[in-house]
């Protein structure tokens, strides 16, 4: 394998791939890069076994080819190489010579064909989004995802896809974000399954604001290809959270009592604000409702008290109800709007944040003594 390549499209598409790589692995191949050069592109891939993710670049291919290097090696390398092209080298026994300018770098490599094989995708089943919409629904929802390893099915982000939409749900049994996005979605590939948090992250970081993601699955695997107008792009292929999603239906409220509109902006920084007088024992803030005033309330005995006045316009019974600031705090930062709607019934029932627009947010109250 023989290449030339400039050192912005050799940085881009090692950043792209680097993340899924483990730092100390059982298998060696798996701190390893896969080096493709074909037709004036060079693919990267880098795999975990759980999440695998490719990168196509333009480059001059002089012979082509496939190896593996050390991934964090080569990017350091190349992400301290001076300013224009890169060659790169590697003979039969996996040596790879890279030169730079004045610099000059051998690395021992291992063979491509010991590298994990990437799974196949029935290319009928592509499901088409903007991008910017798919990484919006990951930003209203992921936050919510558990981290409780023993509830594994929560460790991940639910898709369903059918009735000509895309849902999005994560839930940590405490909160539950919903949101959806309208797609052509032909009955062959209906399904419903849970992406593991890790592939969701890595979707996060590397989704733009413009271009398609096209989605894919079979029984045990997805994939995510957002293709670039050059013929390269990025692939991220996942294995998926094995088990049944519980019923996240059944904790969404039918009706309730109020509904608030409140100032997005304004309602985050006084809970922000609030929620410094917390401590991990007491994480609750009071929100407490009267004609045309919102009083939010901290108050830790061993730490001291806040107390926040909002102007809103209300005009039903007096009534409080406490919730954790911090479940608050990541709904709000995770939109965009201006305005949002709380529902609420009483001190027990759960309180739902939604906007003009498709986004959901249910959140558990908690017990005040």
């Amino acid at each position: 394998m023989k290449l030339s390549i400039t050192k912005d499209q050799f940085t881009n598409g090692l950043q792209a791939v680097q993340n899924v790589v483990g730092v100390r692995t059982t298998l060696p191949i798996l701190a390893n890069v896969l080096l493709q050069a074909e037709d004036n592109r060079l693919r990267l891939t880098a795999t975990d076994l759980d999440v695998t993710v490719a990168c196509t670049v333009e480059a001059k291919v002089v012979k082509k080819g496939a190896s593996t290097l050390p991934a964090k090696r080569l990017f350091s390398i190349v992400r301290e190489a001076p300013l224009g092209e890169v060659e790169l080298e590697v003979d039969d026994r996996n040596v790879c010579t890279l030169r730079s300018g004045s610099s000059l770098f051998k690395m021992n490599g291992l063979p491509a064909e010991d590298f994990p094989p990437l799974p196949q995708f029935d290319e009928r089943k592509a499901i088409v989004l903007p991008q910017d919409k798919l990484k919006a629904m990951l930003r209203r929802t992921a936050f919510a995802a558990s981290t409780d390893e023993t509830r594994y099915v929560l460790n991940g982000l639910f898709f369903s896809l059918k009735d000509h939409k895309v849902t999005a749900v994560a839930t940590d049994g405490r909160r539950l974000a919903l949101t959806d996005e309208e797609a052509d979605i032909d009955s062959s590939a209906h399904a419903e399954f849970i992406v593991p948090t890790k592939a969701i992250n890595e979707l996060t970081r590397l989704l733009q604001d413009k271009g398609t993601v096209e989605l894919r699955h079979t029984d045990n695997q997805a994939a995510f290809a957002m293709p670039n107008e050059q013929g390269g792009g990025i692939l991220v292929t996942t294995k998926l959270v094995e088990g049944n999603y519980p019923n996240y239906r059944q904790v969404i409220p039918r009706e309730s009592k109020e509904r608030v509109t409140l100032i997005r902006e304004e309602f985050l920084q006084a809970l922000r604000r609030a929620e410094i007088m917390t401590s991990d024992k007491t994480n609750s803030v009071k929100l407490s409702f009267s004609r045309n005033q919102l009083t939010i309330t901290a108050n830790t005995p061993e730490v001291g008290e806040a107390v926040e006045t909002v102007a809103i316009n209300y005009k039903g019974n007096d009534f409080a109800v406490a919730f954790n600031p911090a479940f608050l705090v990541e709904a709000l930062r995770a939109l965009d709007q201006d305005e949002i709607f709380f529902e609420l019934t009483d001190e027990l029932s759960p309180g739902v944040i939604k906007i003009n627009g498709s986004f959901l947010y249910v959140i558990m109250p908690m017990r005040t003594n």
